[in-house]
């Protein structure tokens, strides 16, 4: 597979019983094995009780604001938290309204975890460096246990920064900004709620065609770190 983008109001939404409703995104189906991706988004009330199965499952919440409550246990959900559940979780998610809660939602095999926590927010982590002008932080990676996938929101300027690749399979998701994914010879404009899947050494660039920064969601499989790349072209 070369690549695959959709927009998520383009994906036909999946209605559960009680409050949620499901965008199913990415999966094997267009060529991403391992990963899924899904946008979930949940109404004021209490959704009914979730499971992961077999898959581990790490979440990100777009906009909106709630509480998990997984174990016996609560966890506060707000704008840029991530979470991981492990195989075997059973969960749910409150909505206090008014406004909806969107949540970006990506699972994967479990090869190994050690949860050392549940949740952890985008401020409380370091600002890293990919390129020299990019920089991204982790969300749910090794340090909260997470063994075999990193869970990273990474900020790209205006600009094009140039060709590469990477070892790892992934799965991106746009949260703000306007830009065109450039992948397998085909300039594809991007923006908020847009969904990509790049395959492991496949070449790609986001380019950033507005005049603030771009912030997109990623999600890949083996772990590792966004900075690392198997192929970078020349300036």
């Amino acid at each position: 597979m070369s690549g695959f983008v959709v927009a998520v109001e383009d994906v036909e939404a999946r209605p559960e019983s009680g409050t949620a409703e499901t965008h199913l995104t990415i999966d094997a189906a267009c060529g991403c094995e391992r990963l899924e991706q899904r946008v979930l988004r949940f109404a004021p009330g209490r959704s009914e009780e979730r499971a992961t199965g077999d898959r581990q499952e790490v979440l990100y919440v777009q906009s909106g604001r709630g509480t998990l409550h997984l174990g016996g246990e609560t966890h506060p959900l707000e704008q840029e938290t991530g979470a991981f559940l492990v195989p075997g979780d059973s969960f749910a998610v409150e909505n206090p309204g008014p406004d909806e809660l969107v949540v970006v939602s990506v699972t994967a095999p479990c090869e190994g975890e050690e949860r050392s926590q549940v949740t952890v927010h985008y401020a409380d982590r370091e600002a890293l460096h990919a390129t020299p002008n990019r920089e991204f932080r982790f969300l749910v990676n090794e340090d909260l246990g997470c063994r075999d996938v990193t869970q990273f929101v990474g900020t790209i300027p205006p600009g094009r920064a140039p060709l590469h690749s990477h070892h790892y399979d992934e799965v991106v998701y746009v949260v703000e900004g306007e830009g065109v994914l450039h992948l397998a010879g085909k300039d594809t404009p991007i923006g908020p709620g847009s969904c990509i899947h790049l395959p492991p050494l496949q070449e790609h660039c986001l380019e950033n065609t507005g005049p603030t920064p771009m912030r997109v969601l990623g999600v890949f499989h083996p772990s590792g770190s966004p900075a690392n790349k198997a192929y970078e072209a020349n300036e």
